[in-house]
């Protein structure tokens, strides 16, 4: 599929890696690790979505045999947060979302720290709640963070004083007014997107200990471990140098597992317990409640369009539903102001998107990170306002796609575009224009397609870095911080490093997940690492191939341009060879620890590579209008398109067909990128259908898989389907670009899309359920 001869790894689906440790069992994570004098922690949390805390009373707990410590909100009051610090890990004063921790103890056993829990007394007087962004807009709403203006933030975040706007993200390209003056016609949209779980299968543990000499170490489930280390050292004022962070393995994240949890709350139980680690573990109904969900959100999108349907104009203003703390949420709400036209060459666009605080669960990155709502609502838009036209849906999307050389919202010029190539095979694929069987009464078929798009929302001078090292027997060692999620990272960054050196990827180990062993990495979010830290691992590998080079110029009597590496599986080794005559060769681990000259003396000394790498030519983007000519590294566009049956008796949609076309620049590992395809579509179709956090007066009253589903073998559609369409990214590794978010976008809307196109009904909040789906029947028979 996308090997075209040229490279020997890149390209190939070799195994994962890391696939032996994980279906063996040997794969250690954050749970797996116990120690001797473990103290066990648990927590006493808030009934109340928004709620003053008038005392505490812990006699009795402390009295308990077996606890340790036990300490509330005023033990630590610094506020914490990797763009706005705005949250506590033990509330302060007042209780903000049901299930917020009040208190924390750490006793010899579970069972004694929850009796401890039990014994605990917290007197509240329950505030005035706020449930939705748009009543968290009202003047007169009641202010969560009533200190807001005095947070400390990032300056590429604009909270606004004395109100729950912890940002307010500003777009402007054009004069939209006047184009929508002069649009053949002007159409309005609302739509709305509930809250969602992540559900990984692993869910959140941390475990603390303090050392003698006042170092700290975490052992925590968490997919950026130098993010954590950063935030966890200014939020305890703790130095870098005594701060540790390891994560070796991760059982899923979808953005879950990105900033800090629980970690804040075992760290000051440790640190009153040095040398004793201090653990906890969320059980499933704790995940639910008190890890991150995806925010929930309102949007509404006036486009104007020409008679021929070329958009014109348009405005969009986004609502999110950022919970109680929005120290990431902000950082969501900026990637959706800036992407909000979707893939689509639009000269006018005004974008308001608002993070707006509500007493509803903490809101943060969830895979997609905002596209997939914002997407919801653009795909279906333009259904509609292909409808009011009377053009087909495909035709307006082939009109206004972005190509080469188009300008985004931001202003930026794209280099390469594979919109139009991805729509045309997702069509053809799909048989698009073909009618569908529809040999039941009781039941119809129909197709929806859908587009989107998403670049990494990074800051734009963000660092990854690399090291890799050759063993005495021509082995190496790759360190990296990149943080295998699940994705398939390991694999396609150890294909990097092989194609570099030519060398077999078995011969490659690479290791990770530990901040005092591993080189500096970000964080493992925004479909950035195989860009990022596969940038700085290419470069680690070619550094190290032209020190060896260096050496080999002296030790085969040529110049470098003559000496060539030749991988030689049978014998499990890669040569040095001299071009011109291929018989004066040596094997690569001639050069492990440098090269020995005649008289016995030595030079180079171990062979170590060293990546550096910084997106190029990334600039910020204006804080008035956010234009710039480069405010991303890159943009992943893609389509995806479903056949749906509905049953016209239950509601009961079943999705038949679901068909990708992604352009990732160029794929690194075909089998690691048709499972990511295949396995968003799955979860775009869980959203769609199923999922939503159901909350009434701020509490969660599906918290548990019994009552929030998620798909499973049986909901996965008969066809499911992955294509390509390689446009290479001109400053990616080997030209690739990340796909693990994207690849989530359009699905959802074309489920959408597809069910109107089956039964005439619009349905503009997801999910759409069979219940929605009988009420709507039934009023379209009335």
């Amino acid at each position: 599929m996308t090997n075209d001869g040229k490279y020997t790894c890149i390209g190939q689906g070799i195994p994962r890696v890391d696939g032996i440790a994980k279906v063996t069992g040997e794969a250690k994570y954050a749970g797996d690790y116990y120690f001797p004098r473990t103290l066990f922690a648990q927590v006493v949390r808030s009934p109340y979505p928004h709620a003053k805390i008038k005392s505490i009373n812990i006699k009795e707990a402390e009295k308990l045999p077996g606890v340790k410590s036990i300490i509330t909100g005023d033990y630590y009051k610094k506020r914490g947060g990797l763009y706005l610090a705005d949250k506590n890990f033990l509330a302060v004063d007042t209780v903000k979302y049901v299930g917020e921790a009040v208190v924390a103890v750490c006793a010899e056993t579970i069972e004694i720290a929850e009796e401890a829990c039990s014994l605990i007394k917290v007197d509240y007087e329950e505030l005035t709640p706020v449930l939705s962004p748009q009543d968290a807009m009202k003047k007169d709403a009641p202010l969560i963070h009533p200190d807001l203006h005095t947070y400390k933030v990032a300056p590429i975040f604009h909270p606004v004083p004395h109100t729950n706007i912890s940002h307010h993200h500003v777009l402007r390209k054009g004069d939209v007014e006047k184009a929508f003056k002069e649009a053949y016609k002007v159409v309005e949209h609302e739509y709305h997107v509930p809250h969602v779980q992540h559900s990984p299968i692993e869910t959140h543990v941390a475990t603390a200990k303090f050392d003698a000499n006042g170092s700290l170490t975490v052992w925590a489930s968490c997919q950026s471990p130098y993010a954590v280390r950063q935030s966890l050292s200014d939020s305890f004022d703790i130095p870098l140098n005594k701060v540790r962070v390891i994560s070796e393995f991760v059982g899923g994240g979808f953005g879950s597992k990105a900033g800090t949890t629980i970690e804040g709350i075992v760290i000051p139980l440790a640190k009153l317990n040095p040398g004793r680690p201090v653990r906890l573990m969320y059980s499933r109904e704790d995940e639910f409640e008190n890890a991150y969900v995806r925010q929930g959100m309102y949007a509404k999108i006036k486009t104007g369009v020409t008679k021929e349907g070329k958009i014109i104009a348009e405005h969009n203003e986004f609502l999110w539903d950022g919970g109680a703390y929005t120290e990431y949420g902000v950082n969501i709400v900026k990637a959706a102001g800036f992407a909000g036209s979707g893939p689509y060459n639009i000269p006018n666009i005004s974008t308001d998107s608002y993070c707006l605080y509500t007493n509803h669960p903490v809101g943060g990155p969830y895979r997609g990170f905002g596209m997939c709502e914002i997407h919801f609502a653009i795909e279906q838009n333009l259904d509609e306002v292909a409808k009011d036209l009377g053009i087909s849906p495909i035709e307006i999307r082939r009109r206004n796609g972005l190509r080469a050389k188009d300008e985004t919202s931001t202003g930026e010029v794209m280099n390469v575009s594979g919109y139009q190539a991805c729509l045309e095979t997702v069509l053809q694929k799909l048989e698009y224009d073909k009618p569908c069987e529809n040999n039941n009464k009781n039941k119809i078929r129909a197709k929806g397609i859908a587009a989107g798009w998403k670049s990494p929302s990074m800051p734009t001078d963000v660092a990854s870095a690399s090291i890799i090292r050759m063993n005495e027997d021509g082995t190496f060692y790759l360190q990296t911080s990149a943080e295998e999620i699940g994705q398939g990272s390991n694999t396609a960054l150890t294909q990097i490093a092989a194609e570099v050196l030519n060398v077999n990827p078995n011969l490659i180990t690479l290791t990770s997940g530990d901040t005092t062993m591993n080189p500096y990495e970000w964080q493992t979010v925004a479909s950035r690492t195989t860009y990022c830290a596969g940038n700085a691992v290419k470069l680690a590998a070619e550094d190290l191939k032209e020190k060896i080079l260096h050496l080999a110029e002296i030790k085969l009597g040529c110049g470098k341009k003559d000496i060539f590496f030749e991988r030689d599986d049978k014998n499990n080794t890669t040569f040095v060879v001299q071009k011109y005559h291929e018989e004066n060769r040596v094997p690569i681990n001639t050069f492990a620890l440098g090269l020995t000259l005649p008289d016995g003396s030595g030079m180079g000394g171990p062979a170590i590579g060293v990546g550096r790498f910084v997106v190029p030519n990334n600039m910020a983007y204006n804080p008035v209008d956010s234009q710039s000519p480069k405010p991303v590294a890159f943009w992943t566009i893609g389509v995806t398109g479903c056949e749906v049956e509905v049953d016209l008796q239950t509601g009961h949609v079943k999705v038949l067909k679901m068909i990708s076309c992604f352009d990732p620049g160029k794929v690194i590992n075909e089998a690691l990128y048709n499972a990511q395809v295949e396995g968003a579509m799955v979860q775009a179709l869980g959203t769609a259908l199923w999922e939503e956090l159901i909350l009434k007066n701020g509490k969660i009253m599906n918290k548990s898989f019994v009552d929030y589903k998620i798909p499973t073998a049986d909901d996965c559609p008969d066809v499911l389907e992955s294509y390509v369409a390689e446009f290479e990214e001109e400053t990616g590794p080997f030209g690739a670009r990340g796909i693990g978010e994207p690849a989530m976008v359009p699905g959802a809307p074309a489920i959408a899309n597809a069910i109107y196109n089956a039964i005439g009904v619009r349905f503009t909040k997801m999910p759409i359920t069979a219940c929605d789906i009988l009420e709507a029947l039934k009023k379209q028979k009335t």
